[in-house]
């Protein structure tokens, strides 16, 4: 902890602290403390250059001196959330298929007839950057409106060279040019592209041998994902794709188990991927895996909720395993069309029965493990980045009760206040 009270350096009055939040209560959220990791009472925070530099009682601060000191009069402060699963760069949108669903068809029928992945994937290979990216920001403004700063975002409708490209620098434009820090992941292993149909083992190998290369030496991409499934790819082709990254030093995660057990938690855990998600039909060997592994099962409602899934994940096994659970929105145009992670926070709670604070760890600590980022953020500790939001509630548990409520009162991202 800061003890200092000030500094002066060249005869000039430094305060030790940039900022200092008080009259505040704090669920850090921490692994080490119970249930929100509650620091009881009154609280206070002190940031310095972006980062935590003290928190506990506010009866105990070593010093009040700050370059701006705020009271928050009795806000809850948590971890800002964080979003680590979505597609939310893409063309067009699928309401189409919405009906199509709401009248009897399945997601693969669609698919298969030509739909699905591929009727975003021609959309999106037809816009321009600026296109995808004048789409995608509002998603991400959405987002952060809910006290989020942190989100992931793949590629994977794009299914050549060129597009998903373009994705991931729109991704990363969106970080530069929004309050929302983005993480992009490179899914280019979708779906199989109509230029290399029935030929699903061409495609891995040249996702191998030229995008993934060009993507890693740009440093387009924070880590490799793919769909292991029936309609996309097998476990031995998606092991290729997962030697390839490796050997090029980018993470792994996977869509896994979603519409069948394929082996996919099992063959995410082999790898020690950064996250297994979906996971609908994993087997309790794929559990099993997970828990002797690193890997975060990133949970996704929303899919669930649009695709009226009957078939539930795991999550008493998880729990009793010890597997860390994150919750995401997944939103994308087919499955997820959902751009609020509070919304998948209540969706958890009511579909998979996740506890009020599960849903709110799975979309802050868990959330920040399943990106390899929980050493950085996800929980409100000294050292850590000062991604805070500030909530106007009486209790945490309220965040995955209430949908649509303007309970946020203020977020600040690396110490700065960038919505109030």
């Amino acid at each position: 902890m800061i003890t200092s009270r000030a500094t002066v350096t060249a005869g000039i009055f430094m305060p030790d602290w940039d900022l200092l939040l008080t009259d505040t209560r704090i669920a850090t959220m921490s692994p080490d403390l119970p249930d929100y990791g509650v620091i009881e009472g009154k609280g206070a925070i002190a940031i310095r250059d972006g980062r935590i530099a003290w928190l506990g009682k506010q009866s105990e601060l070593p010093g009040n001196d700050a370059s701006e000191r705020r009271s928050l009069d009795g806000c809850w402060l948590t971890p800002a959330l964080v979003d680590c699963h979505t597609h939310l760069v893409f063309g067009g949108d699928r309401a189409a298929e919405f009906e199509q669903r709401l009248g009897g068809a399945s997601y693969e029928d669609i698919a298969r007839a030509g739909g699905g992945i591929m009727s975003t994937v021609r959309a999106t290979r037809s816009a321009s950057a600026d296109e995808l990216f004048a789409a995608a920001l509002p998603r991400v403004e959405a987002l952060a409106s809910e006290g989020l700063a942190t989100v992931e975002i793949k590629s994977g409708y794009g299914l050549d060279m060129d597009t998903e490209i373009r994705m991931l620098e729109v991704a990363r434009r969106l970080g530069r040019e929004s309050s929302v820090d983005v993480l992009t992941t490179l899914l280019a292993a979708h779906t199989v592209p109509p230029e290399y149909e029935n030929d699903a083992d061409g495609y891995i190998a040249f996702v191998c041998d030229e995008i993934l290369p060009r993507v890693a030496t740009g440093g387009l991409a924070d880590a490799v994902d793919a769909y292991c499934e029936s309609i996309a790819f097998s476990s031995s082709q998606v092991e290729t794709l997962f030697r390839k990254a490796t050997e090029l030093g980018l993470p792994v995660k996977l869509h896994a188990d979603q519409l069948s057990d394929s082996g996919g938690a099992a063959l995410a855990a082999k790898y020690n991927a950064l996250s297994a998600d979906h996971l609908e039909y994993t087997s309790r060997v794929g559990v099993d895996a997970l828990a002797a592994s690193s890997s975060v099962a990133v949970l996704l409602p929303g899919a669930f909720l649009t695709l009226s899934e009957t078939r539930l994940p795991p999550i008493s096994e998880l729990r009793d395993k010890g597997v860390p659970m994150a919750v995401a929105t997944d939103c994308n145009p087919g499955t997820s069309p959902i751009c609020s992670i509070r919304t998948a926070m209540m969706l958890a709670a009511h579909l998979f029965k996740l506890t009020p604070c599960e849903c709110l760890a799975g979309a802050t600590r868990e959330g920040a493990r399943a990106l390899g980022v929980l050493d950085d953020r996800g929980t409100l500790e000294v050292g850590k980045r000062a991604d805070i939001a500030v909530w106007a509630i009486d209790h945490p548990r309220e965040l995955a009760y209430w949908v649509g409520t303007p309970q946020l009162a203020q977020r600040i991202t690396s110490g700065h206040t960038t919505h109030s």
